[in-house]
C-alpha cells in the first residue's frame, strides 16, 4: 500500500502521462538541460505537480540559477518529500511530490538566496497555474 494520498497503478500513470512525463515522473528520469518549457519562465502563479496538480512552488521563489532547469529557493510547505539519493556515484537529495510520489528533481544547498536552497526541477514534471 502506497503512503501517498494519490494512489494509481503504473498502468494508470502510463495512460495519463506522455511518454516523457512518465519517464521523468515515474521512472526518475531527467530532461536535458536548457530544453524545458519552464527553465526561463517567470510569470506570476503557482507551479504544480504535472501528475496530480498539487501546488509545489510559488513563482516568487523561482530564480535563474544558470543550471538549465527551473530553480526555486523554497517549496510550498508540506508539498515535497525528501529522499536520500546515492545513484550515479553521488549523494544528493531527491525531491518527490508528497501527494503522489512523482519524481521532480533534486534539491541542493548552493542556492543564492537566504534559504540557501536550490530546488532543481524538471520542467516536464511541473505545470503552471497563472495568477
Amino acid at each position: 500500500m502506497s503512503k501517498y494520498p494519490i494512489q494509481k497503478s503504473e498502468a494508470e500513470w502510463k495512460t495519463e502521462l506522455t511518454e516523457e512525463q512518465y519517464r521523468v515522473l515515474r521512472q526518475k528520469g531527467t530532461e536535458r538541460p536548457f530544453t524545458g518549457e519552464f527553465n526561463m519562465h517567470f510569470d506570476k502563479g503557482t507551479y504544480e505537480c504535472m501528475a496530480c496538480h498539487v501546488a509545489l512552488f510559488d513563482s516568487t521563489t523561482k530564480f535563474d540559477s544558470g543550471c538549465g532547469w527551473p530553480s526555486f529557493d523554497e517549496a510550498i510547505e508540506g508539498s515535497i518529500e525528501y529522499v536520500r539519493d546515492t545513484s550515479h556515484g553521488m549523494i544528493r537529495t531527491e525531491i518527490l511530490c508528497a501527494n503522489c510520489g512523482s519524481h521532480l528533481g533534486h534539491v541542493f544547498d548552493d542556492g543564492p538566496t537566504a534559504s540557501g536552497q536550490r530546488y532543481c526541477v524538471n520542467s516536464v514534471s511541473i505545470d503552471f497555474d497563472k495568477k
